[in-house]
């Protein structure tokens, strides 16, 4: 009898095993592209695909059907092929893409290295590189590696951007701990224009005082966050910081502070370990341990064996948030380049982290579409999406989130500035999207009710209100079914006197 409970125990042992290491997800094609890098969606419509061609392409996918939406090759530069990391690296629409048109290009410049944050704007279903418009630019010259790339645009509505530490080894130009650099960090900036400047710093910054560019650095600490995101139900964000020669990183910044003046720890540090002893920034020797904003979780170069993550340059994924794809909900999946087999772990238990059974050659981004759907991307030409036993649906008026779930209502000013008795244009948008549109938004000026507006395809609305005094507003949507009520913060509009003059 002891025999038989050893062997049965032994059996049910293996059951759970193969249960817990089971293919929950497979890959369905979506397409072959030339040397594919990113890929995300419309805002509005999660059929409507946009995939990133590192030369300077922007594909568009729709319904089976690919066309070229965007083509600044001539600006990305990368005439034979693209030198080191630099290219195109990926792009983010924004919050009202449907009816502004607008989205957000991050490349590196293959002559001068320089990253560039630039704008374009769609009108009839495209987007000529004549409307590019150049909002941020970062001197990158020295190395071809480490260029960051990721842009998301955050729960706050506001563009967040990661750059790396400015290539080379060891961190050999001292950026990552430099708050005069944006090399190394998570920036965040309204790219829309302000007071004839091509952006403007969101209040919240960490930084306010610093001279600008650098009031835009969010967090630092960084070696090559080259995908983060967003926790598309939480807010929370997670960077992928891809390591040196020792340990590969997972940084969590929980909302709604989302790591805000967080030192990431580079190059003093390597995920858990201590970093590089051949060129310490001069501020390691000194720092206090807690001066460091610790990983939630590592990875070694070498392989521990017995089925653990390991790899050469981690590629950040996305915590997943769709329903089809079983035990992964909830759970945050990622990748290796050298690797190439996609795992995933419970942010809050590192113990917990596990391969899906899925291998990727060249595995260069996951991305995601408004619906919350997954896709991987290898650079050797195949995007995927990530498909579970049973179809995902996303349907027009049903909301993917829990009931009560918790919302965020976002308001901006396009100009800061309004003279007196002129209207103001505002922004209002809705996050998250999904089971919303359609729905009421109102703007409050003080107490007083100034209008509603039904929320469009993107989840976003503009007011136009006339401003005789020196304005303050709010905007806010009523609980529904799935969602509570939320309000945005207060917006100020600075009210011009064009005749009032200084003695």
């Amino acid at each position: 009898m002891r025999l038989f409970r050893t062997i049965a125990g032994a059996f049910l042992a293996l059951l759970l095993l193969g249960a817990a290491t089971a293919q929950a997800a497979s890959l369905q094609s979506i397409g072959k592209f030339e040397e594919p890098i990113y890929v995300t969606s419309d805002p509005g419509n999660a059929n409507r695909l946009f995939v990133v061609e590192r030369a300077g392409r922007i594909q568009q996918v729709e319904n089976g059907v690919v066309s070229t939406f965007a083509d600044i090759r001539s600006a990305v530069g990368c005439s034979a092929e693209c030198s080191g990391e630099r290219g195109l690296l990926s792009i983010a629409l924004a919050p009202d893409f449907d009816s502004s048109g607008r989205l957000y290009v991050d490349y590196a410049n293959n002559a001068t290295g320089t990253i560039y944050v630039a704008e374009l704007t769609a009108v009839g279903g495209a987007a000529s590189i004549l409307t590019l418009r150049d909002v941020l630019a970062i001197p990158h010259s020295e190395e071809s590696n480490h260029n960051g790339g990721q842009l998301q645009f955050g729960p706050d509505g506001y563009l967040y951007i990661s750059t790396g530490d400015g290539g080379g080894s060891n961190d050999i130009h001292h950026n990552a701990q430099n708050l005069k650099s944006l090399l190394g960090k998570i920036l965040r900036i309204d790219p829309l224009q302000s007071g004839g400047q091509a952006y403007s710093v969101p209040p919240g910054n960490p930084f306010p005082a610093a001279v600008a560019p650098d009031n835009t650095i969010w967090s630092y600490g960084l070696r090559n966050p080259f995908r983060f995101s967003f926790d598309r139900l939480s807010g929370d964000l997670v960077i992928g910081d891809v390591g040196q020669e020792k340990q590969e990183e997972v940084d969590y910044a929980p909302a709604p502070l989302l790591g805000a003046g967080a030192n990431y720890g580079w190059n003093c540090r390597e995920g858990f370990i201590a970093g590089p002893t051949e060129d310490p920034d001069p501020g390691c020797s000194t720092a206090s341990p807690t001066a460091f904003t610790q990983p939630v979780f590592d990875y070694p170069h070498e392989d521990p064996g017995g089925g653990a993550a390991h790899g050469c340059a981690i590629i950040g994924g996305y915590v997943v948030r769709d329903p089809s794809l079983g035990d992964l909900y909830g759970r945050y999946l990622y990748g290796d380049l050298c690797v190439g087999q996609l795992r995933s772990l419970e942010l809050a238990n590192p113990l917990s982290d596990r391969s899906e059974g899925i291998h990727v050659e060249d595995l260069n981004s996951f991305g995601e579409d408004s619906c919350g759907r997954l896709y991987v991307v290898s650079g050797e030409g195949q995007v995927s999406r990530l498909v579970g036993t049973a179809p995902a649906v996303c349907p027009e008026s049903t909301p993917a989130a829990a009931p009560h779930s918790p919302s965020f209502v976002g308001i901006r000013a396009v100009a800061g500035k309004v003279r007196h008795g002129g209207r103001a244009s505002i922004t209002a948008w809705v996050s998250p999207c999904k089971g919303r549109r359609g729905e009421l938004i109102k703007l409050r000026e003080g107490r007083r009710k100034l209008g509603s507006r039904y929320l469009s395809r993107a989840c976003s609305v503009n007011f136009r209100p006339r401003i005789r005094h020196r304005g303050s507003f709010r905007a806010s949507i009523g609980e529904d079914g799935a969602y509570v009520s939320a309000k945005s913060r207060k917006l100020r509009i600075r009210i011009e006197h064009p005749h009032r003059h200084k003695n």
